[in-house]
C-alpha cells in the first residue's frame, strides 16, 4: 500500500475533525477505482462496523462499499450482511450515509448487484414501521438509480418503478419517482 493511502487511514484517527474528513474524502476518491490494497485494510473496516464511534461506522461502511469492486476472492458476500447492519443503525446520519454508499457494492458483478438488489427490495417494502422510513425508502430508490446509471440494467430500474408504484402515499410517490426523470 503506498506510504500516501496509509497516511490518509492514519489520520481517519487524529483528533483534528478536518484532518480526518480530508483523509476520509481522499480515501473515498481512492476507492472510485479498483485498488491493490483493499485487503490490506479489509478486516480493519470490517471490524470497524461495529466501532462504538458512529463517525468510524459510518466512513468504514462507505469505505468497505467502495472497495468491493477490489475484491476479487468476493469477500463481500461473506460480509455484506454486517456492512448492511449499518444501514439501520441507531444514528440516522449514520445509518443514511452507509445505505447511500452500499450500492457501489452491486459494482463488483451480478453476484454482488443481486445481494444489493435483494436487499433494497426487501427494506423499502418492510421499513414502514422503521423511524424515518420515508428517508430510507428515498434513499434506496436514490442508490438503485445511482446503480443503474452505472451498470445500465434495465431490470434495476423495472423494480425502482415496482417499489414507486408500490407507495401508497401520492406524495411519497412522486418524490420517488422524480428520482428518475
Amino acid at each position: 500500500m503506498h506510504s500516501t493511502i496509509q497516511t490518509y487511514f492514519a489520520n481517519l484517527n487524529n483528533e483534528d475533525k478536518q484532518v480526518q474528513y480530508e483523509a476520509f474524502m481522499q480515501l473515498l476518491a481512492a476507492t472510485e477505482v479498483e485498488v491493490d490494497w483493499a485487503y490490506e485494510v479489509w478486516d480493519e473496516l470490517v471490524a470497524g462496523l461495529t466501532s462504538s464511534d458512529n463517525h468510524t461506522r459510518s466512513r468504514y461502511a462507505q469505505l468497505l462499499a467502495g472497495l468491493a469492486i477490489s475484491d476479487p476472492e468476493k469477500r463481500i458476500l461473506t460480509d455484506f450482511s454486517k456492512l448492511w447492519q449499518v444501514t439501520k443503525d441507531p444514528k440516522t446520519v449514520t445509518a443514511r450515509h452507509s445505505l447511500q454508499a452500499i450500492w457501489k457494492v452491486g459494482l463488483a458483478g451480478e453476484e454482488q448487484k443481486a445481494l444489493v438488489m435483494n436487499h433494497f427490495m426487501e427494506r423499502f417494502t418492510m421499513c414502514e414501521g422503521e423511524k424515518n422510513y420515508t428517508l430510507v425508502r428515498f434513499d434506496i430508490i436514490q442508490a438503485m438509480r445511482n446503480l443503474y446509471e452505472h451498470v445500465q440494467d434495465e431490470m434495476i430500474k423495472e423494480k425502482a418503478f415496482e417499489l414507486i408504484n408500490q407507495e401508497d402515499d401520492v406524495k411519497y410517490q412522486r418524490k420517488y419517482a422524480k428520482v428518475w426523470k
